[in-house]
């Protein structure tokens, strides 16, 4: 059920205002503009009037800016409790306004938009209901607002329009392929939480969101993560917040994809790389530094680096097991490793929230917190030099047969091909002949080498020996 904000003060106003330029232009005649939306599972056609910018209302339950209205507790409340009131609606203006990823700056593609409609005036009306508040169309109201405009385009609801209708119609004008401003990540997470919450599937949402139900369960999961990030960062009165992770979406989704493939192997693993890699993407290192985090970096790299101050005590955890109460059984206890991981990732969250939150923690506390983030961030770079090396040493290892598996997919393409060929009579056998033949030039190279660099030679290298032998004796 959708949050129900109340109606505005000047709701009547509106609602007559609106009444009189629809029958306008309906005694006008003629072909008169229209928007076409989704309402309530069936297409509908409605009247699109001209209303003075100023007497609208931001939508408070606006999808755009639903995590960064968090930017400021103080004010999120009071927009739960009086969402129209001047200072509500001026908190909407100010974020409408703000780059999705940091509501202290000013976004660029708000400055893109107000150049376009000074420029070109409006192409594609917003949408009220009869009360005036915007469905669609909050951030060109902003620049319209900005640029002092009179008057804004709208399309009007009909006057049975409730707050679960605001919703829906602005997620499904949002998610048109042609719309020109998408949601910010994070608020594409809560949308489709949203919508998990009015009891909807998977894939009724990945229809909607035009995306995939493994997208939408992979989303839900970085969601999952992030809210118990936020929680765990929470320390004297102060904490970090969703739209905190913004800019993370690539390096969270890859997280999400090694995490699943590891966990089918070791759980305990992938929690510890899972840990690991949280905390390098709250102390801010590139993707590629994150992917070198595999599930022992920790223990062989990081720990031996860590300062004292930052290093976790040997878990208490790692006893024989933990008891069930009232069954008289144990079961085993979580793996210690994890737990440090936890704890160390803990103390980097707790370290971010407050380095975040500037004056509002005593000096001392941020003094603190400054030192543990630079030091453990110290500490993840120094180790990252010697897991890259290690991995491209790896990598190199790898690089051969690699190849040599690419090979086998090309032969057995190969034949079919051949099949084909022959059912035709297509091949060119010439050609083909030629190509043979530099097969068996780089087998013979390919063998050369392989007796050079493999001292003792399996079945696979020992076939390879004697096959080129045989061919050239």
């Amino acid at each position: 059920m959708s949050t129900d904000f109340g109606r505005p003060s000047l709701a009547a106003e509106n609602q007559d205002l609106v009444e009189r330029r629809l029958k306008e232009i309906r005694d006008v005649g003629g072909v008169q503009e229209t928007l076409r939306i989704e309402w309530r599972g069936q297409p509908l056609q409605v009247e699109v009037i001209d209303m003075p910018v100023n007497s609208l209302y931001y939508n408070p339950g606006s999808h755009r800016i639903r995590a960064q209205r968090t930017h400021d507790p103080v004010r999120d409340r009071v927009l739960d409790e009086e969402a129209f009131s001047p200072d509500s609606q001026d908190y909407l203006h100010h974020l409408l306004q703000a780059l999705p990823a940091d509501p202290t700056k000013r976004d660029p593609d708000f400055d893109t938009l107000l150049e376009s409609l000074r420029n070109f005036k409006q192409n594609d009306p917003g949408l009220i209901t009869r009360d005036g508040i915007l469905v669609n169309g909050n951030t060109r109201r902003a620049a319209l607002k900005e640029l002092g405009e009179v008057n804004i385009r709208v399309g009007v609801l009909p006057l049975s329009c409730t707050w679960d209708d605001i919703n829906r119609v602005e997620l499904s004008l949002q998610l048109r392929r042609d719309h020109k401003r998408d949601y910010s990540y994070i608020n594409r997470l809560l949308a489709i939480d949203e919508q998990l919450s009015f009891n909807r599937t998977y894939a009724d949402i990945a229809h909607e969101f035009r995306t995939t139900k493994r997208a939408c369960e992979q989303d839900m999961w970085v969601l999952a993560t992030l809210r118990d990030l936020v929680e765990r960062s929470k320390t004297g009165g102060v904490q970090l917040r969703l739209l905190d992770f913004e800019e993370a979406q690539e390096k969270l989704k890859e997280l999400h994809r090694r995490y699943m493939k590891e966990s089918a192997a070791s759980k305990e693993k992938a929690d510890v790389m899972k840990e690991s890699r949280l905390m390098a993407i709250v102390l801010g290192f590139s993707k590629t530094d994150v992917r070198l985090i595999e599930p022992d970096f920790k223990a062989r790299y990081l720990d031996k680096r860590l300062p004292d101050a930052v290093r976790t005590p040997p878990a208490a955890a790692a006893s024989a097991g933990v008891a069930i109460p009232g069954l008289n059984r144990t079961v085993r206890a979580a793996d210690p490793s994890v737990a440090d991981a936890r704890a160390l990732t803990d103390s980097v969250l707790k370290a971010k929230a407050v380095e975040a939150a500037g004056a509002a923690v005593p000096a001392q506390q941020a003094v603190e917190a400054a030192k543990t983030f630079s030091a453990v961030k110290a500490a993840v770079e120094d180790a990252l030099e010697p897991a890259g090396k290690d991995a491209r040493v790896r990598k190199r290892k790898q690089a051969a047969p690699d190849r040599i598996a690419d090979a086998c997919h090309d032969i057995e393409q190969c034949i079919t091909d051949l099949v084909y060929a022959r059912a035709s009579s297509s091949l060119d056998e010439e050609t083909f002949d030629e190509s043979v033949l530099k097969l068996r030039e780089s087998l013979t190279r390919l063998s050369v080498e392989s007796a050079r660099s493999i001292k003792e030679p399996g079945d696979g290298v020992s076939w390879l020996l004697r096959a080129v032998q045989v061919e050239g004796s």
